[in-house]
């Protein structure tokens, strides 16, 4: 990681410097969330000072890069605009970009040149100066393409008849890259032109034997043809740029089902009718929202559907989470990279065109019978490039938000379980001797999570972790409403971070009103009362609650003369609480 002005090295303090740099230049202008950088720099065991350290690297970085290149914070993380500045791995990936075209376009001649150019760029290991968490990570998919664009440069030599000056680059490569089928097989068609057969055949048996041994697999299409050739006779053909192409089964991505799913009938008898046909209208779009508040149980009962409904869709199944960990959206380029991949069609390491990727993604899509899940979704602007344009796939979305407008969505809104199907949830996952045995501790548990099947969920997980633990003791610090939330966290599963992701999306004035309504001291409320009761405008307030209804953290109901807002118990003691101030201060 080095940096140049007007040809004079800057000097950069420190590998957490570079690599907080090189994260940021590696994004390509999209925001890295405090979280994936904090993760990069210090792995799993940040320093509790990690927000301020961060930002303290930004600014040296800000101080020492100067004004040609601007770093902005975009909340949850920073943003870097590189300006006229010449990034080489990006400057690489365009040149392997237009040497593979044109190779494909059998301009042989102007292919090779671009492909050199841009392997000249490279001078060593990349990212060999950052922390160990950043290269890790970001270390092989550069050094996929830079092999990538090796391969493609020397199928280019080849067909222009250089088999002779390439083999002892090749034969170097091999043996650096023991596994990769292609280079061995671009060694074996070198040799074999260069008359040297059994030389040939010896490449091909060794890498049989690495296979063998390494990975349990015998060799591919590719390398499998060239052995055919040569024992033949017959000429290796030449390959185009990029991998070979198989044939793919068809994409099976959803995630596995809760054996113990329970509840939601209805929900789940409307999508098993509606998810496998339009109705009669072969031409009718079939997207389906399920949207409620973090922990309600969406992605459940969508994978629950869509378990249900797989015989309807034979040409595969495409699942992607939407967001990151942190909530924070993922890049619609990232996520159809991900699904052309899925559905066989090659995408190269270089950075895509948005458009060209939707054009792509259609068109793999159209006449295809796919049930598409898309996961988590933050906005109707990250889902519109992920919409098919045709009527043949089923797109089931889920989402903490009422999205905006998207033709023929059909929404069906998840509320809190009711008592008695909270009842069944709990038991369905917990020994019915235990149930049995203390029945209304059961009961008060269940109320405790007031409906929120993660938090079921969780109490359900801690009470298989420990069989011989008292339903009552956990009733009875369940019961603390000051040590409740700390009680719903279990191997991974958090009612309180699940909500910390829902109010960090909130803008400022309508994070500040969240934490507000616990004043209250009411589940329910009218707009008017909780102006009076606040001291706020009515008008205001009325704008904040309709947002926060948006946000999936507040129902309503209309009730006789007036609207109804229902701010969900364990929301209520979440905003009223430490953690919605730490996640504030965040």
């Amino acid at each position: 990681m080095e940096v140049h002005r007007d040809g004079e090295r800057v000097l950069l303090s420190g590998a957490k410097v570079k690599t907080v740099l090189a994260a940021l230049l590696l994004a390509k202008g999209r925001m890295v969330s405090d979280a994936r950088l904090s993760h990069l720099l210090w792995g799993w065991n940040p320093p509790a000072t990690m927000s301020a350290q961060i930002y303290t690297y930004i600014s040296r970085l800000r101080t020492q890069l100067g004004d040609s290149v601007s770093i902005v914070r975009q909340l949850p993380g920073y943003a870097m605009d590189t300006g006229n500045a010449r990034v080489d791995f990006l400057e690489f990936e365009r040149l392997a970009r237009l040497g593979a075209e044109a190779q494909e376009a059998g301009d042989l001649e102007r292919a090779q040149a671009q492909l050199r150019d841009a392997l000249e760029l490279w001078r060593g290991p990349a990212l060999s100066n950052v922390a160990e968490f950043l290269a890790d990570t970001e270390l092989p998919r550069l050094e996929e393409a830079r092999a990538a664009a090796t391969e493609n440069r020397i199928e280019v030599d080849l067909a222009l008849g250089r088999h002779r000056r390439v083999v002892p680059e090749l034969t170097a490569l091999v043996a650096e890259f023991p596994v990769r089928e292609r280079m061995r097989a671009q060694l074996m068609k070198a040799l074999y032109r260069d008359g040297r057969q059994a030389d040939a055949l010896t490449t091909y048996h060794e890498g049989r034997r690495v296979l063998a041994e390494e990975l349990g697999v015998d060799p591919g299409a590719e390398l499998a043809a060239a052995y055919q050739a040569v024992l033949t006779g017959e000429p290796i053909p030449d390959t185009p740029a990029g991998p070979p192409t198989a044939v793919l089964a068809p994409p099976a991505m959803l995630p596995p089902d809760i054996p113990d799913f329970t509840g939601r009938e209805a929900e789940l008898a409307e999508l098993r009718r509606l998810l496998p046909s339009a109705e009669g209208r072969s031409w009718h779009a079939r997207r389906f929202l399920l949207t409620g508040m973090a922990g309600c149980g969406k992605t459940a009962l969508a994978v629950r559907a869509a378990n249900d409904c797989l015989d309807a869709f034979p040409d595969g199944q495409l699942y992607v989470n939407l967001s990151h960990p942190d909530g924070s959206p993922q890049d619609p380029r990232d996520v159809l990279v991900a699904l052309l991949r899925a559905l066989g069609e090659p995408v190269g390491a270089a950075e895509p065109d948005l458009d060209e990727l939707i054009r792509l993604y259609r068109t793999r899509t159209a006449r295809r019978r796919l049930l598409i899940l898309l996961d988590n979704a933050v906005n109707e602007l990250q889902l519109a490039p992920l919409l098919p344009g045709a009527p043949e796939p089923a797109v089931l979305i889920t989402s903490r938000t009422a999205l905006g407008p998207i033709g023929g969505l059909h929404t069906i809104v998840l509320g809190s379980l009711g008592t008695e199907e909270s009842f069944r949830m709990l038991c369905a996952s917990v020994d019915p001797a235990r149930i049995a045995a203390e029945p209304q501790a059961a009961r008060e548990i269940v109320r405790h999570c007031a409906g929120l099947p993660l938090a079921l969920r969780i109490v359900a997980t801690r009470l298989a972790s420990r069989p011989g633990a008292s339903l009552g003791r956990l009733a009875s610090r369940l019961a603390d409403p000051r040590i409740r939330l700390r009680e719903l966290q279990a191997r991974g599963l958090s009612v309180p971070r699940s909500l910390g992701v829902s109010l960090r999306r909130l803008g400022l004035e309508h994070r500040e009103l969240l934490m507000l309504l616990p004043r209250l001291g009411q589940e329910v409320f009218s707009a008017q009362s909780a102006a009076r009761e606040l001291g706020l405008e009515a008008a205001t307030v009325e704008e904040g609650l309709e947002a926060l209804v948006d946000d999936g953290l507040l129902t309503v109901s209309d009730e006789p003369g007036m609207l109804v807002y229902r701010l969900h118990e364990l929301l209520r003691l979440f905003a009223g609480t430490g953690y919605a101030f730490e996640e504030s201060a965040a």
